[in-house]
């Protein structure tokens, strides 16, 4: 391998973890609101910032009037959760994992909740198929497989006419794309995604299909307080209206509003659009003229906008084994941490051995740019000491 020099640029902001995500471009612990810190969240001002930050998602999503939306424990693993416990087993149900947290939701049904679910893989990089879902049963998918870096092109593969629930963990794709509310029966989410939030906090939002569901069937399992969103056989309300299941982190609180506010600030959800796709168009532009890096997503329609994923070309890592290869992963992450040039590039640990790069809209593009040297000066000087 050729030795290359260090690139003379740096990218300003070198944070590209696929979650926690970086801060938006101009925050600061100072402005965040501080008269909610140390009161109750059962307080007026607590409960009415809780509400505020509500408020605002729903704005920026554009979400319909007949959708609740709530904040719930756990971040999203906990809203997901929260529904495949309390939802499923009134009919039959499919799995679908194209990665490795929808690998996670496959055994909690499959393992824990022991539901004899149709299963549907798609190995890293491509999507089972779409069009052989069965509707008549509960269909669970994540919209962004947040370690493939392979997302649904859309919506249009879901039924208007569905008779079983839409149950969509969008967690890494929610304000990086226009979701067809009228699609999705249940979807989940956290801050620390596309909003660079911090985590803890989950947002669970229902859409009225999924109320009935809740209001109709009773699981033959029992369900852990956190778990329960109904009340004396009718949906728990307020839960959607600011009344937390347990406590929140009213600093977490803040910060989500801080970065709400700035998304209203660049133009709502088609401002956050933009800025994630420009970044994952720079780092493509990069990809398409360098000969040792790849998508790991094989068709482009599916490539994510945020969790881009990246995998070796075959010649640049010949001879190697997967060990050798994750070893080599870990030394390119640990060149560029070292150089205060990137952090947290390394792929998934159960991903195949690659790159991952966050390129949601808190990320700027300017940055992405930047990061392309680097990272070919990180491969060239750790693949020569192999």
């Amino acid at each position: 391998m050729t030795d290359l020099p260090k690139p003379g640029v740096k990218p300003v902001r070198p944070y590209f973890s696929s979650g926690p995500c970086a801060k938006p471009p101009g925050w600061h612990a100072d402005g965040l609101a501080s008269a909610s810190l140390g009161r109750s969240h059962r307080s007026k001002l607590g409960k009415s910032r809780i509400v505020h930050a509500m408020d605002m998602t729903r704005h920026i999503l554009k979400l319909p009037d007949t959708h609740r939306l709530g904040i719930v424990p756990a971040s999203d693993t906990g809203a997901v959760e929260m529904c495949l416990w309390s939802m499923l087993g009134a009919r039959p149900a499919t799995m679908m994992a194209w990665e490795s947290f929808g690998e996670g939701w496959v055994t909690d049904v499959v393992k824990q909740l022991k539901i004899d679910a149709r299963v549907m893989k798609g190995d890293y990089g491509q999507l089972p198929d779409l069009q052989a879902v069965d509707w008549s049963t509960d269909v669970v998918f994540t919209w962004n497989g947040t370690t493939s870096g392979v997302r649904v092109p859309n919506g249009d593969w879901i039924p208007h006419d569905r008779q079983g629930l839409a149950i969509c963990d969008a967690t890494s794709g929610i304000f990086a794309a226009d979701l067809p509310w009228d699609k999705l029966d249940v979807v989940t989410f956290s801050w620390q995604k596309v909003l660079g939030g911090e985590g803890a906090h989950g947002v669970l939002i229902l859409g009225p299909r999924a109320v009935e569901r809740l209001e109709s069937y009773v699981p033959a399992w029992p369900l852990p307080k956190i778990f329960r969103m109904t009340k004396g056989g009718k949906l728990n309300d307020t839960i959607f209206k600011g009344d937390t299941i347990n406590t929140p982190s009213m600093l977490a609180v803040e910060d989500c509003i801080w970065s709400l506010e700035w998304a209203l600030g660049i133009g709502g959800l088609s401002g956050l659009m933009d800025r994630a796709d420009a970044n994952a168009a720079a780092l493509n532009a990069w990809v398409e003229k360098t000969d040792w890096i790849d998508h790991l997503a094989i068709d482009p329609a599916t490539r994510s906008n945020t969790s881009v994923c990246l995998k070796f070309a075959d010649h640049a890592v010949e001879g190697l084994d997967d060990e050798a290869k994750l070893a080599l992963v870990k030394k390119i992450a640990a060149l560029l941490e070292a150089e205060d040039a990137a952090y947290d590039v390394a792929g998934y640990r159960d991903a195949p051995p690659g790159l991952r790069i966050w390129c949601g809209a808190t990320v700027d593009t300017a940055d992405i740019e930047a990061l392309g040297p680097w990272l070919d000066w990180a491969f060239h000087t750790a693949r020569a000491a192999v």
